[in-house]
């Protein structure tokens, strides 16, 4: 019996602290958005960090403004080191480390949804008027 109380707080503690550290929840099921999306002479820039996936996996941006996606990559030898946009065409390998543009143009108001090269690490970025 003791033994199956301690388990059960081991379990409670092991994903109470990985619901911290993703970031939490914004009570869609989805985790809530990172401050990623800055505006630089006139340019939208999104960052997101290519490492054993993508951080943030959704990002939202303002329509209709030029926008560069900045694929920021530490150490990366995973498959999230080649990013494929296919809406756009975009196939685009990325350094170990270092950063990455991607010149977007102005995107109408959508879903713009990208993965790795395996297509096993998804990432979506809409954009809303």
């Amino acid at each position: 019996m003791k033994s199956t109380v301690i388990s059960i707080i081991a379990a409670a503690v092991l994903i109470g602290g990985a619901i911290v550290l993703s970031g939490g929840s914004n009570g869609t099921g989805q985790v809530a958005n990172a401050n990623n999306v800055t505006v630089v002479d006139g340019k939208q820039i999104i960052e997101i960090t290519a490492k054993g996936g993508y951080q943030p996996r959704k990002s939202v941006a303002k329509a209709g403004v030029p926008t560069i996606l900045r694929f920021n990559t530490n150490g990366t030898f995973d498959c999230s080191a080649s990013v494929r946009i296919p809406s756009m065409n975009i196939s685009q390998s990325l350094p170990q480390t270092g950063s990455t543009d991607i010149d977007i143009g102005s995107p109408k108001v959508a879903l713009l949804q990208g993965t790795c090269g395996m297509g096993m690490n998804p990432f979506e970025v809409e954009f809303k008027s």
